[in-house]
């Protein structure tokens, strides 16, 4: 298991977010983290990335309890964030945003990633080289974002609501990159409202209310249980 959060509660000031969440993934799954917007899904991922540290509970990550570690000991440790908001640097071109992401990789095993291996899931990037990432639509800077993310050499993918505000074909696309990236062995832990999108991808899920799980399951268990689809994703 590459993953385990163990009964985080999480908290923004006074503002109780989580409320005791437990998960886990295994290496090379797609586990998604489902639910309406507000309920905590980027919380977790910013509990367990050491962005907001929880207040009590366990993030342990291959074996090795990260809680509350500073953000860039976690990434430095192998695990990768890509944002809601994407944050690129819009001033740098398409080539020089993918190098500021540039990291080895946490171990000694598995393929390290190069711009032209970034190219071979997002071809399109490569014709963007020169272009400054603030001139980019939003479906290439999500591409972008992801690939820089990809240049640090993550062991583990934490993926925040990647297909927020993209037009249905660009999701489509994302949808088909993010399955290779998943065929090539990398584990991802994808937060989405968008139900279907995630659900095309992931080997299984859990679906978050006010803080707290109130599914877990695999896909096929999801897709079956019609009062869960309909309570709290609206499906």
């Amino acid at each position: 298991m590459i993953l385990e959060v163990n009964d985080i509660y999480t908290s923004y000031g006074l503002s109780q977010i989580l409320f005791g969440i437990s998960l886990n993934v295994d290496e090379g799954e797609c586990v998604a983290l489902l639910g309406r917007n507000g309920v905590g899904k980027t919380t977790t991922l910013r509990s367990i990335m050491g962005l907001t540290a929880p207040k009590s509970g366990t993030v342990v990550y291959k074996g090795s309890d990260i809680t509350g570690n500073a953000a860039f000991r976690v990434a430095k440790m192998g695990v990768g964030f890509v944002p809601e908001e994407r944050r690129i640097f819009p001033d740098l071109s398409v080539r020089e945003n993918l190098e500021t992401g540039r990291k080895p990789a946490a171990g000694p095993n598995g393929k390290e990633w190069t711009i032209e291996r970034v190219h071979e899931i997002f071809p399109i990037l490569e014709g963007l080289g020169d272009r400054k990432g603030g001139h980019l639509s939003g479906g290439e800077q999500q591409m972008l974002t992801v690939g820089r993310t990809l240049m640090g050499n993550p062991d583990l993918l934490l993926l925040d609501e990647p297909s927020e505000g993209l037009a249905p074909l660009v999701v489509r696309d994302l949808s088909q990159q993010i399955a290779r990236l998943k065929d090539e062995g990398m584990t991802i832990l994808l937060c989405e409202q968008n139900a279907k999108f995630a659900t095309g991808l992931s080997d299984r899920a859990y679906i978050l209310e006010k803080g707290q799980v109130r599914f877990a399951g695999s896909i096929d268990e999801l897709q079956g249980n019609e009062e869960i689809r309909q309570q709290y994703l609206g499906l």
